[in-house]
């Protein structure tokens, strides 16, 4: 037997397998348990325009589903696009009692809740609410902003190096810390780099399995921000392996400091179908987002070295006085290899 609380965090648990996949939609994981509390079927959402958790589920189930209960980490959708409206799969399937994490903030898939009240079925919300919004954050963070959800990641020493005094920076930081940053690369929609940064290294900005250089099957959108088109045509963000757009001030219209406007290009994402961005590469380009704003989460890989010269990972955010720091609530701090990995979200200002 399985209680709710615990087939919830089964739920989530499941949800996240559809990271970087997904979008323009969220990522959903469903349980569903019969009248004695035992699993009969679970799902998640693995791709845009296919079965949603709660359907995946449903066919497992089978028979099994009926006067049973379903645990979903959002709110069943309502509406009918590439597929129907689950909420009234549910119905139909003979559920008994649903459970939800977190509600559904799109108009034009909201509503399930009371679609399925009407019908008979008991509906409970808010179970795991926090943890489930944590899985599913760049997307609410999104469709609520109408953008991407931003994450900076750098590397540096411990003195906040990204180079050497000499330009060098192959390697930071260790081989399981790079190989925990193509894990993240895969989980995001789009990774976004600066001209300079592309010029200087030449980084190829895909999904790799670092022991043998294979490619993961789905690949990021790679974007590189480009005011006057110098990207090189050898460069290997022009290769086959991705796609790639290149994001000139010609195209977008220049920001406040004359280079490509960000705003305009977080719009462009998200117009897209992208949810969630990787900013990677470029000290300059981070200060930009930074100052704009637009930075929703920072990750940080950082070896334990010193280098006391060299250039820094971060130039210019617009803070001129201690007063106007931009402030991080530290979320999760861990050891990969030898390095030190935070993860800290941006502190939202009053007012």
């Amino acid at each position: 037997m399985v209680t709710e609380d615990e087939a919830m965090r089964r739920a989530i648990a499941l949800a996240a397998r559809g990271l970087g996949t997904t979008s323009p939609n969220p990522v959903v994981g469903c349980i569903l348990l019969d009248g004695d509390g035992e699993i009969v079927g679970e799902g998640f959402h693995a791709y845009a325009g296919g079965p949603h958790a709660e359907i995946v589920a449903l066919a497992q189930a089978g028979n099994r589903a009926r006067g049973g209960t379903a645990i979903v980490t959002l709110e069943p959708c309502n509406h009918t696009g590439r597929t129907g409206p689950c909420s009234q799969a549910l119905i139909n399937a003979g559920i008994r009692r649903v459970v939800i994490a977190v509600d559904d903030p799109t108009p034009v898939a909201a509503g399930g809740s009371v679609t399925m009240r009407a019908a008979g079925v008991q509906v409970e919300t808010g179970v795991r609410r926090l943890e489930a919004t944590e899985g599913n954050i760049a997307w609410l963070t999104a469709v609520r902003r109408g953008r991407p959800y931003v994450t900076w990641k750098f590397a540096a020493t411990l003195d906040g190096r990204s180079a050497a005094a000499d330009g060098t920076s192959q390697w930071i930081t260790s081989a399981p810390a790079r190989s925990d940053v193509h894990v993240l690369r895969g989980t995001v929609d789009a990774i976004v780099a600066g001209v300079g940064t592309v010029i200087a290294d030449d980084p190829q900005l895909t999904v790799r399995d670092l022991k043998d250089g294979t490619l993961a099957i789905k690949q990021p959108l790679r974007v590189v921000v480009d005011s006057d088109g110098r990207t090189p045509e050898k460069a290997r963000v022009k290769d086959a392996a991705a796609p790639t757009w290149i994001a000139t001030r010609r195209e977008l219209g220049a920001g406040p400091d004359g280079r490509v406007d960000l705003n305009a290009l977080l719009a462009a994402l998200f117009g897209r179908g992208i949810r969630s961005v990787l900013l990677e590469g470029g000290p300059t380009l981070a200060g930009a987002f930074l100052e704009a704003g637009l930075v929703d989460q920072v990750i940080g890989y950082v070896a334990p070295k010193l280098l006391g010269a060299g250039k820094a990972a971060l130039v210019d955010a617009g803070v001129a006085t201690i007063g106007d720091a931009i402030e991080l609530d530290l979320k999760d701090i861990a050891q990969i290899g030898p390095d030190l990995r935070f993860t800290a979200a941006l502190r939202q200002k009053e007012g």
